[in-house]
């Protein structure tokens, strides 16, 4: 069976009860979920093959007050023993077709800098390394 990428709502979070362990980072908690689709500004695709998601990309539009919006890809996993198979390119062509007709006009992505196989696929996807440092605090 091919596998089909879905644009998550309300109407088909049932897909997520079928999940390969190996692409989420966390077990998905059903009120964030919940929260997150009521969200127009997030937004999740998933790929399916035989009634199991193995890939899911997740995003946010950014407003800004000063440009057009931008799209922020905040995640992307698919099941190690089906990568290579395209299934992150059409995942990640379906979430830029979403934020263009959201109005971004740019989008980016951030890895850890030893991630050779994500910065290899990014760079394939056309996007370009950029030269950010990133900070992070837990909030409690």
């Amino acid at each position: 069976m091919p596998t089909t990428i879905h644009h998550i709502t309300a109407a088909n979070a049932g897909l997520l009860a079928n999940v390969d362990p190996d692409i989420f980072d966390h077990e998905i908690d059903p009120a964030h979920l919940a929260a997150y689709i009521a969200d127009p500004r997030h937004a999740m695709f998933v790929a399916v093959e035989d009634g199991l998601v193995v890939g899911q990309i997740r995003g946010s539009v950014h407003l800004q007050p000063d440009r057009a919006s931008d799209l922020y890809v905040d995640n992307l996993g698919t099941a190690p023993v089906l990568q290579r198979r395209g299934i992150a390119a059409a995942m990640m062509k379906a979430m830029l077709a979403w934020g263009e007709a959201q109005g971004c006009t740019y989008a980016w992505i951030a890895t850890e800098t030893d991630n050779e196989q994500a910065k290899g696929f990014y760079a394939a996807q056309a996007f370009e390394r950029g030269t950010i440092a990133m900070f992070s605090k837990e909030l409690n």
